[in-house]
């Protein structure tokens, strides 16, 4: 008896998790954003090399890169300063589509400052939002490519940290600039690139890499061995249901006092910190296909154990 209603909640999980999966995109699916710098700067060639402008290198190294990723990366392109861009998403994030992809890097001209900042937020909180779609499966990454100084550092020094915490993998590389970039010591990766090759070959690098940013299973597909599945399987995919990371929104209230302006530690009690909600996945099918997930692991687990 015991082995037969094992067998039913097995099937019965599978059957959901191919109901999970068809609710929404493939959960393992690499999202990728590229933050384009478009401010006037990126017009002025490499100072070691006049034959193109940064905005040239950087339109053809998207376009030799972006071009050879899976068909399956979701990836979207962020312009900011862009003179000629109506709309700063000039290719929302989704599924790759070569043709108007490289429509899209062709695009922007250079025009405006350089409100980094602003961008970083924006492309993150769209990460954020596709990451609670997969249900925290996938890889998450921004790439940001600039030449200059951001107008909004302290944004920048703001965002950045809340952007690692949530852990939303951040690659920049900064385009022939004189110094290092103010994200250099924070981001997961800084690359220079001081003439066009080796904004290619940065490019490259980044991409090239396996995208580990903590909230996949090192690759692995979660449901390749679900029958028979295993307890260590089933406890972390209710850990994962149940308890995923923070994709809350990075707000603009956020704004951490620097260490300078922190007033001394008071001598009263502290206050007890708010819990924040457990962020659950939105939608009314998926959200009874989750619950019936729940169940049936917690099932399966209770009766094996007894099983055993």
């Amino acid at each position: 008896m015991k082995q037969a209603i094992a067998s039913f909640l097995s099937i019965f999980l599978i059957f959901a998790t191919i109901g999970l999966c068809n609710a929404e995109t493939d959960l393992h699916t690499e999202n990728i954003i590229v933050i384009l710098d478009a401010s006037g700067s990126m017009k002025e060639k490499f100072r070691a090399d006049q034959t193109k402008s940064k905005m040239d290198a950087a339109k053809e190294a998207l376009r030799e890169v972006l071009a050879k990723v899976p068909k399956n990366t979701h990836i979207g392109l962020l312009v900011f300063s862009g003179s000629n861009v109506q709309d700063d998403w000039v290719y929302p994030l989704g599924p790759k589509n070569t043709e108007r992809l490289m429509a899209a890097i062709d695009l922007p001209q250079p025009g405006g400052g350089t409100p980094l900042g602003k961008y970083m937020r924006i492309g993150a909180n769209r990460l954020l939002e596709q990451r609670e779609k997969q249900y925290n499966y996938g890889n998450y990454r921004l790439l940001i490519v600039t030449d200059g100084v951001a107008q909004d550092e302290e944004k920048v020094a703001q965002y950045t940290p809340e952007i690692l915490d949530r852990q939303v993998r951040v690659d920049v590389i900064g385009v022939d600039m004189q110094t290092d970039h103010l994200l250099a010591k924070d981001a997961d990766s800084y690359r220079r690139a001081d003439n066009p090759g080796e904004l290619v070959a940065a490019v490259s690098q980044i991409l090239a890499e396996t995208g580990s940013t903590g909230t996949d299973m090192d690759g692995e597909d979660a449901f390749e061995d679900i029958a028979p599945l295993s307890e260590k399987i089933a406890l972390d995919l209710i850990q994962r249901l149940t308890m995923p990371p923070s994709n809350s929104a990075i707000t603009t209230t956020n704004i951490r006092t620097p260490q300078s302006q922190q007033q001394k530690p008071s001598t009263s009690t502290p206050k007890q910190p708010i819990k924040q909600p457990v962020q659950q996945p939105s939608g009314n099918k998926s959200g009874w296909i989750l619950i019936g997930l729940i169940v049936v692991i917690a099932g399966f687990l209770i009766f094996r154990r007894m099983g055993k």
